[in-house]
């Protein structure tokens, strides 16, 4: 009898002690939080590749197939295929503007750029003592470029801030950033093409949907444009450089007034819109953008960089940081192109530059 009370009261003691262990429990919710908000790490030196050198204060980077396009602010376009590098002057209707930050900037490519051999071009000019730019259409010949025809001239040039940027939006429109070309107040007149996203057909014509009847003004209040791309539901973002710091991402929507010069950074006025990101009292000198796999990529210039922008948390991080200054960024699979700017008179070029650069995005970066 005593050994059965015995055995019994071990049992019940084990039971109890049993019951009062803690249950193995999965990771607290805190812990995956923290992981999903920590910071990009930047992409080490030794996965990049550098692609082409010795380009010539180079402005945009565009590719149709195999073949890479690179405008060189001089008057230039440079053709990469493989390791072949061809550079082609383009002959322009006008000589080309001098003023910083002028030349010829932005080139875009139609889908049937191949079979015409066509394409969009954005250049400053001088005139009559003036400095103006221009869309154009240009088209490659065996040996060199040339200016076809003229979609909209005498948009207005300053000393500085012409903006630049040409795309073709998802709907087979172009998008060309333009800057408020020194003078602040035009970026509120909606009767001047400067401070401005404009819109246009791909023959130079209004389209009828632009917000504004008869106008080229997508929208306004802008003070230097020049980083235009597209989400993966049509939604438009722009970049756009501040007064000294105070620089943008902005999702651009059609007839929205920007703000320029009224306000900028968190101020905010009825019938303006305040920007989704900016960089407060630091300067990124937003330039190119491009939207690969649930986020947007923007060069830096002032910043010196390449930097990613979460358009989900609103939050920016600088994943390249030792190239110096950034011009355009391009994606495709696997990652984004960039070409640094050293040789634009405002940088620090080293031996070789400037530079168009493969950067690779890995997995463990993407939504």
């Amino acid at each position: 009898m005593f050994r059965y009370i015995l055995y019994l009261m071990i049992f019940l003691l084990l039971v109890t002690a049993a019951c009062e262990q803690p249950v193995s429990e999965p990771t607290a919710p805190d812990e995956v939080a923290e992981l999903e908000e920590a910071d990009t790490q930047p992409v080490p030196d030794g996965a990049r590749t550098v692609i082409a050198q010795n380009l010539d204060i180079p402005w945009e980077i565009a590719k149709v197939e195999d073949t890479i396009y690179i405008s060189e602010r001089n008057g230039s376009i440079v053709t990469i295929n493989g390791d072949e590098q061809v550079r082609k002057p383009v002959k322009f209707d006008r000589p080309l503007a001098e003023q910083a930050e002028a030349g010829l900037l932005g080139i875009a490519f139609p889908k049937d750029f191949n079979e015409t051999k066509t394409a969009f071009a954005y250049y400053s000019y001088q005139k009559n003592n003036g400095n103006y730019q221009r869309i154009v259409t240009i088209e490659e010949t065996e040996k060199q470029w040339k200016e076809t025809s003229i979609l909209l001239d005498e948009i207005p040039g300053g000393t500085y801030h012409h903006g630049g940027r040409i795309e073709i939006s998802p709907d087979d429109k172009l998008f060309i950033a333009i800057g408020d070309a020194s003078n602040p107040d035009s970026a509120q007149n909606k009767n001047s093409l400067a401070g401005k996203i404009l819109r246009m057909n791909s023959d130079g014509t209004v389209p009828d949907d632009n917000p504004f009847s008869g106008s080229y003004v997508f929208s306004y209040g802008h003070r230097n444009p020049q980083g235009l791309a597209w989400g993966p539901n049509g939604e438009l973002y722009a970049t756009e450089h501040g007064n000294q710091a105070h620089d943008e991402i902005n999702q651009i929507q059609a007839g929205n007034n920007y703000g320029w010069p009224v306000i900028e950074g968190d101020q905010t006025e009825e019938g303006m819109e305040s920007p989704l990101l900016h960089s407060g009292e630091e300067t990124w000198a937003p330039s190119g953008m491009a939207y690969y796999q649930g986020d947007f990529y923007f060069a830096s210039l002032r910043g010196e960089g390449l930097r990613k922008f979460d358009p989900i948390k609103l939050k920016q991080d600088l994943i390249v940081s030792d190239v110096g200054r950034v011009r355009d960024v391009l994606a495709i699979d696997g990652g984004v192109y960039i070409i640094t700017n050293n040789t634009d008179g405002r940088g620090n070029p080293t031996e070789n530059d400037d530079q168009l650069i493969f950067i690779p995005i890995p997995d463990n970066q993407l939504h």
